[in-house]
């Protein structure tokens, strides 16, 4: 690498876990309809998924620390803003991030950015991934 070109930006990824119900419903759509699109995931007791998140990074390496993230300062971050919010929670009736917003893997991964973007300089979050089920995973841009 010449000392003339500027460095090339590193992509960090981390993966936090969390557990937690929800209820795939609209109270836009009848009955029928909410079973019709959601089928299962319509329950109306809810049901849950060990959710995996992953929070990718990118940034250049500080020639001092030869990090290009304070993991110990995100991990902080995201175990509040995420974890300790959503973990062991039913989305639709104990987290207000949901209040008239159908929990969807979507909607769950644009509100975590949204809450992680005040937080963690918006600059550094690449991307999110989240994995609901083994078959399933949304990732987002912002």
């Amino acid at each position: 690498m010449s000392n003339t070109t500027a460095p090339d930006p590193i992509l960090l990824t981390r993966r936090y876990q969390f557990c937690c119900s929800h209820r795939l419903h609209s109270p836009r759509l009848s009955a029928a309809r909410n079973q019709e699109l959601y089928q299962e995931c319509n329950n109306r007791f809810g049901h849950g998924h060990d959710y995996v998140l992953e929070v990718t990074f990118k940034g250049e390496i500080d020639p001092i620390t030869g990090m290009g993230v304070e993991l110990t300062t995100v991990d902080r971050i995201i175990q509040r803003e995420v974890v300790e919010r959503y973990d062991h929670k039913h989305l639709n009736y104990d987290v207000k991030d949901f209040k008239g917003l159908v929990p969807t893997g979507e909607n769950i991964l644009r509100v975590i950015w949204e809450r992680l973007s005040e937080k963690v300089h918006k600059r550094k979050i690449y991307k999110l991934k989240l994995i609901e089920t083994s078959n399933n995973y949304f990732e987002y841009y912002g």
